[in-house]
């Protein structure tokens, strides 16, 4: 989601292919052995396969919202942030919502884990200009989000509890928004012989 959140907002046009992970392509194994989504394979051939590394190409290809302002404007928090959020915080957010998985209370730890990242962003929302970008949604906000939504996705009476107001007013807006809606249309998983499908359309 967070991939296509950057490419549709960019506006740089790219063949989408749906993959269902339990019935993977060999084109799709061929092109990036890691087999995860989502992978881009650019026109010479290079592939990036990491979706913090799309969007960052995806909007210096063209960025007419300023998403990147952030990473000009503070590298170092930039890339503090997303660390923090693609390791230790994806970690808890997959052990919670795929608790059966693993040993018993490790689904509650990581939930706990992760409402200490949670209630920080819910601060920097406060203290800050509203997003976590700064006055306006940028790649941190879009990056962070999709995580979030995933978060609540588990058990949304007890997330919608919790004290954290600007998060859950951050969320909102974003569920609500066009670019959200942009990027949750589903579509068939890709065949070998199906008709092109440019994204955004």
């Amino acid at each position: 989601m967070r991939a296509r959140l950057a490419i549709n907002t960019s506006q740089c046009r790219v063949y989408l292919r749906e993959i269902r992970l339990r019935d993977k392509p060999a084109e799709f194994v061929a092109a990036s052995p890691k087999a995860t989504v989502p992978v881009l394979v650019l026109p010479d051939g290079h592939v990036i396969d990491e979706s913090r590394d799309i969007m960052i190409w995806a909007l210096q290809q063209s960025d007419p919202q300023g998403w990147l302002r952030v990473w000009q404007a503070d590298p170092a928090f930039f890339h503090a942030f997303l660390d923090r959020l693609d390791g230790p915080f994806k970690q808890q957010l997959d052990r919670y919502k795929y608790a059966i998985r693993f040993e018993p209370n490790v689904g509650q730890q990581s939930r706990q884990d992760a409402c200490l990242f949670l209630a920080e962003i819910d601060q920097h929302l406060e203290t800050g200009m509203g997003y976590l970008s700064g006055a306006d949604f940028g790649v941190l906000d879009a990056a962070t989000l999709p995580f979030v939504r995933q978060f609540r996705g588990v058990d949304e009476s007890w997330f919608d509890s919790q004290p954290w107001p600007h998060l859950h007013h951050w969320l909102g807006m974003f569920l609500k928004s066009a670019s959200f809606t942009a990027v949750m249309q589903k579509y068939q998983p890709w065949e070998p012989d199906d008709s092109v499908i440019l994204f955004p359309a």
